[in-house]
């Protein structure tokens, strides 16, 4: 039986100083087709300028960027210069995140962010659409409001078209806004090949007929977590790193959908419980090799490389290693190799 073709991507989770190393490699290697860098500890776009400047063919991308951490116009300029710098390589994955963080950490407003999230990537086209046209910014919604745009102050048209803009998408509102207004969608890692197909792709055709957009030029990324090593105790570590993390995304009440699902709601309660007792070290013995295996590919780097790209073959078009727990960074590199 003939696989689909499913590109493969690479996430980066390090300083910005190690990416340039990293991005080099992946493109050398071959076999990749992007490289997507997280917002955590470190601004991503910095990062993606260095990989930018370092390499030829590569895509670059954030997964994710915390839109609702910085109003429409500062993320359009940055976004809009990155793919200057790439040559048109850039891909704008874009998350809500949580209300504590936005309210707390960045001090920004957040309210229904499905439907926030829609209006923040209709004003970034809008902006885009002025720099690159010369027409007037005539953006007001409810949230965002952009109406001035000095020709000082345009950075002009780019010889490539606008980035393209991927969201984050895990309840069906989010994902209805994805499927009407980006270019792709981001799911999440506590994602099995059943819940793709049964829920979220449906929930995404649906909004675009609505729309009156088809399936055409739409991408489907997926992160897949993979638990493998170069020694059986760097596969037992990962195997537990891997159980752990699992449990977390379990305890989340925005993730319960999904094991519902496949009828494990009992697992959301009880990683709830420890959670909220701080046994964040317990969340790993909730999650059987049932569990394991149906969110994970698990297994030595000859097995886990061609299961990692088949695994939502014909169904997603992008996948990306998820490995929380490596401390090689060269791991995920070598999975993807593994692979053929």
């Amino acid at each position: 039986m003939t696989v689909p073709k499913v590109a493969t991507d690479v996430a980066f989770h390090g300083k910005p100083e190690k990416i340039v190393d990293r991005a080099r490699e992946a493109e050398r290697r071959g076999g990749i087709s992007g490289l997507f860098v997280a917002e955590a500890a470190h601004d991503p776009f910095i990062a993606l300028a260095l990989a930018a400047a370092s390499t030829e063919r590569i895509e670059l991308g954030t997964s994710v960027a915390v839109a609702f951490a910085r109003t429409p116009m500062e993320l359009a300029h940055s976004a809009y210069d990155l793919q200057r710098l790439s040559a048109g390589r850039l891909v704008l994955g874009l998350g809500s995140q949580i209300k504590p963080h936005i309210t707390r950490r960045y001090g920004m407003p957040y309210s229904r962010p499905a439907a926030r999230m829609r209006e923040y990537v209709e004003a970034l086209q809008a902006i885009w659409h002025s720099w690159q046209t010369g027409e007037r910014l005539a953006f007001e919604g409810e949230f965002y409001q952009h109406t001035l745009m000095p020709p000082m102050f345009s950075p002009g048209p780019l010889e490539v078209p606008s980035p393209r803009v991927w969201v984050a998408a895990v309840g069906p509102l989010m994902v209805e806004t994805a499927g009407t207004v980006a270019d792709g969608i981001i799911c999440h890692p506590l994602l099995s090949r059943s819940y793709l197909a049964d829920v979220l792709a449906p929930q995404v055709q649906r909004a675009r007929s609505a729309a009156g957009r088809d399936r055409d030029g739409f991408e489907f990324s997926t992160l897949v977590m993979v638990a493998t090593g170069r020694t059986e105790e760097q596969l037992a570590a990962a195997i537990a790193g891997v159980r752990k993390q699992i449990g977390f995304y379990a305890s989340t009440p925005a993730y319960a959908p999904v094991l519902e699902h496949h009828g494990w709601q009992d697992l959301h309660e009880e990683a709830h419980v420890l959670t909220k007792a701080g046994r964040w070290d317990d969340l790993a013995s909730l999650v059987d090799d049932e569990v394991l295996h149906a969110f994970a590919v698990v297994g030595e780097l000859d097995e886990v490389g061609p299961a990692f790209r088949e695994r939502f073959a014909g169904i997603a078009d992008r996948v990306t290693t998820s490995m929380p727990y490596a401390a090689d960074e060269a791991l995920a590199l070598d999975v993807i190799a593994a692979g053929g």
